[in-house]
């Protein structure tokens, strides 16, 4: 018998199997092979919009795949570098081979990791409390089970008007674990997924195309990560656009898509939609943007992002060569379609934990969502509450003023999705406290009390914290007046000179004043990480303290427990609606309750009230 098993070995998987086994559980991992753990079947890129974000919390926590990113990424790429701090990212194209060889290697050199190339068919399940899994007809006894499977649960692959049982990459399915769920009444639904075309990148001729750099500065997913690709060793990128001659293309073979033929019964997903789906919903739109990236320093093919399609492979053919750049280009491999069961994250408590199996975890698409950051995220929560668990601690769940990740699992577990769920800054009703550059502040203490942030990590972390802190003491203390040689400065850019004295915290609160540029101004110094954080810190003070304020109205109904054993039709005055989500989520607490879809003010008002008269 062993402690946790974990099914899937795709980035949730990983995450999840490596946080059991540091946390000194006897741990087995299920793939299909080696070979497939932690692979990039669709874009081969890290990061970005929310996302990028989220890697940074994975990391503060003691997760692996920011160390993986930086290490294998061949460009790394600030995103929305002239917008305000909650929305700034980072995203890195990865070298997807690489990436994929360092996870297998971190796992296979992890004690108390067992890895096992097998296929999971069946569930053990007794009166009500998952007992192991069953994997070529032999039984494996554990305490908990985190479920992972990606796109591999009942997978269908579609292109054009075909449709074959098989998991990404034409590699096998298994129909017999959704089939496993459903004896346990735990609901399934379909989703979709698709991706685009791989063409040789010899035969693309970039002169038609615009080039895309990455940043030619040192940022980084790890705060471990010291040392970074060079940028002038870095790949660049590509943007071309679709041309009038790849609308008519498409708009001519659309029923020969399998998006629109009627052979999908899944869903697919709203925020990455096919490029049938695109032009379908935006007829407006006189082009789209495509972009080019590199797969692999080690291999000559580039995705084509943007692209993606279920086309039939002539149709494909005809859609690629019309791309400007890509006049005599050659498919690789090409684009397809890919129908797959998912569990309704509904049935989900906020620790990942199945309602209905105890000790049973899923994380993943098999919740719902899309996007290789999402999943290793969930994998790592989910092997962290079972962890916890196992040992009668308290749960660990994370608020949506703390991280992406907190907002990510509480929309899953109280709105539920019908489609592929993607993370977005606007999904954050506190983003400015959820920013990139504060992450570790964020969330490193529970990475170390936790156990899976060493004391050297973290006593690194409240050194730079007590330098952010430092410095931002010191600049309340230092003063500027009209006879100060930064007057010179102000006028270099155009900013209002000074007639009175002032703090040097005061005049960086000026949108033209960088802290880098003042500190030439004063006796001190300090690296450009603490430098950004403390003008951050100082120039956003005022929203930082609003949205904090919001952020402990939240807080005090999330401290508001609601009874496990309540019944909601004993709850007088409740709307039908208000009663039926409540009782299908079963919410912890207040607060949880007040964010579930289609429960009222009003449901909220009343419960508060039942419950006040209970105790």
């Amino acid at each position: 018998m062993v402690d946790i098993i974990v099914v899937g070995g795709g980035h949730a998987g990983v995450e999840a199997a490596l946080a059991s086994a540091r946390k000194g559980k006897k741990t087995i991992l299920y793939s299909l092979s080696i070979e497939n753990i932690a692979k990039m079947p669709c874009n081969p890129s890290v990061g970005g919009p929310a996302k990028g974000i989220v890697v940074r919390e994975i990391d503060a926590l003691g997760g692996e795949m920011g160390k993986a990113a930086d290490a294998t990424a061949i460009q790394f790429k600030m995103l929305n570098t002239n917008k305000g701090p909650g929305v700034r990212c980072l995203r890195v194209q990865s070298d997807k081979l690489e990436y994929a060889k360092y996870m297998q290697q971190t796992l296979l050199n992890t004690p108390n990791l067992e890895i096992r190339e097998q296929m999971v068919e069946q569930l053990v399940v007794e009166d009500e409390k998952v007992k192991g899994v069953i994997a070529d007809n032999e039984m494996v006894e554990a305490h908990a089970v985190i479920l992972t499977t990606g796109t591999y649960m009942s997978g269908k692959i579609l292109i054009g008007h075909t449709s074959t049982e098989s998991g990404p990459d034409n590699e096998p399915t298994t129909k017999n674990l959704s089939a496993s769920l459903h004896e346990l009444g735990i609901k399934t639904f379909r989703l979709k997924t698709g991706t685009p075309a791989r063409v040789k990148t010899e035969t693309i001729d970039f002169t038609k195309t615009e080039i895309q750099p990455g940043t030619d500065a040192f940022v980084s997913f790890s705060y471990d990560t010291k040392e970074i690709m060079p940028f002038d060793e870095q790949v660049v990128c590509y943007l071309t656009y679709t041309s009038p001659k790849t609308h008519e293309i498409i708009n001519t073979n659309l029923k020969k898509s399998a998006m629109y033929s009627g052979l999908v019964e899944g869903v697919g997903p709203r925020y990455c939609p096919s490029i049938e789906d695109k032009l379908v919903r935006f007829k407006d739109k006189e082009r789209h943007q495509i972009f080019l990236e590199p797969e692999s320093l080690s291999l000559d093919t580039t995705y084509v992002q943007g692209f993606s399609t279920s086309m039939p492979y002539d149709v494909q053919e005809e859609m690629i060569h019309s791309l400007p750049g890509l006049e005599n280009a050659v498919i690789d491999k090409y684009g397809y379609a890919i129908e797959y069961d998912a569990v309704d994250p509904l049935q989900c408590k906020p620790t990942l934990e199945n309602k209905l199996v105890e000790n049973l975890y899923t994380a993943g698409q098999i919740n719902g969502t899309s996007g290789y950051e999402e999943a290793a995220g969930q994998g790592l929560m989910a092997a962290i509450n079972a962890c916890l668990k196992m040992d009668g601690k308290a749960p660990f769940i994370l608020h949506r003023d703390e991280a992406y990740l907190g907002v990510l699992i509480d929309d899953l577990v109280n709105k539920g999705t019908k489609e592929p769920y993607r993370l977005l800054t606007s999904r954050a009703e506190y983003r400015l406290l959820l920013r990139h550059d504060n992450a570790d502040q964020r969330l490193s203490q529970y990475g170390y009390e936790i156990g899976l942030l060493s004391k050297d990590r973290y006593n690194r972390f409240e050194e730079k914290q007590q330098q952010i802190h430092d410095l931002m003491e010191y600049l309340r203390e230092q003063r500027f007046t009209p006879k100060s040689e930064i007057n010179k400065y102000l006028q270099e850019v155009e900013d209002d000179t000074l007639t009175d004295g002032i703090s040097a915290y005061d005049l960086l609160k000026r949108p033209k004043m960088k802290l880098k540029n003042m500190l030439e101004y004063l006796e001190v110094g300090a690296t450009d990480e603490v430098i950004q954080g403390a003008e951050i810190e100082i120039k956003y003070e005022g929203y930082i303290v609003k949205a904090k304020k919001e952020a402990e109205k939240l807080l005090n109904m999330d401290t508001m427990k609601i009874p496990e054993t309540i019944n909601y039709d004993d709850v007088d005055n409740l709307s039908l609606e208000g009663k039926q989500k409540l009782q299908q989520v079963r919410p912890l607490t207040v607060g949880q309750a007040s964010r579930i879809s289609g429960v009222s003010p009003a449901d909220i008002a009343v419960l508060l009230i039942a419950l006040k008269s209970k105790n």
